[in-house]
């Protein structure tokens, strides 16, 4: 990808979808839109679609939204970046089982926004600290085993709160390095969220079957009902 990432922004708040492309002049928006499938009707050309995981409100009360729309801009072809407010990370890891391939908090600065769409646009995986400690908890109990020894290293550093600086220190591994191993795992780490069942999840984190299931997007292609 050469050049500013381009970007379609879905969001049903007003002053969000008209002000956020003025504040992230390093992305060019070529469209916005109100509702999902507004965008997939136009289906305006971009390197990433950047969404808001709560689109239904009093005025568009049918809107698709949550795992829904991130498995509908998935399947038109887009890279998905979610750009929400949502805590619950069995929720947004459901996201990333649907294809979401990024997640960032609208509390977070506007260069580590852009940084995150570039990322994505760029075809990299973007992974919250929220999903950081339940990934390393799939690794510890054994549902995701397929890590190097570096890789892990570099996930329990991170779930900890450590700096690629920190990290560098005690590893005594230049932090172009870490992050390259980061990049790795995070594309691990969503591929393994797409293709295990959540049984094997809920198992793995000692949940009651079935507790995921309002929240995880079943293997058909026809999401669960993740709302929220």
């Amino acid at each position: 990808m050469t050049g500013a990432p381009t970007a379609i922004l879905v969001e049903d708040a007003t002053a969000i979808r008209l002000g956020l492309p003025a504040l992230l002049p390093d992305i060019t928006f070529t469209a916005a839109f109100a509702r999902v499938e507004e965008a997939l009707r136009d289906r305006p050309s971009a390197d990433v679609a950047v969404l808001d995981l709560h689109l239904a409100n009093g005025g568009q009360q049918d809107a698709a939204q949550g795992v829904a729309a991130v498995a509908d801009l998935v399947a038109a072809g887009y890279r998905v970046c979610l750009y929400t407010q949502e805590e619950r990370r069995f929720v947004l890891a459901a996201c990333l089982a649907a294809g979401a391939r990024g997640l960032i908090r609208k509390s977070a600065p506007l260069p580590e926004a852009a940084e995150a769409i570039a990322q994505v646009a760029a075809g990299r995986v973007v992974i919250p600290q929220a999903l950081i400690a339940l990934t390393e908890l799939l690794v510890r109990r054994g549902s995701l085993t397929i890590l190097s020894p570096r890789q892990r290293q570099v996930l329990a550093g991170r779930a900890r709160g450590r700096t690629y600086t920190e990290l560098s220190r005690s590893m005594h591994l230049s932090e172009s390095t870490l992050r390259g191993y980061w990049h790795d795992l995070t594309a691990i780490v969503a591929d393994h969220l797409q293709q295990t069942a959540p049984a094997d999840i809920e198992r793995c984190l000692g949940l009651a079957p079935g507790d995921l299931l309002d929240v995880w997007p079943a293997r058909d292609g026809n999401p669960g009902a993740v709302q929220g």
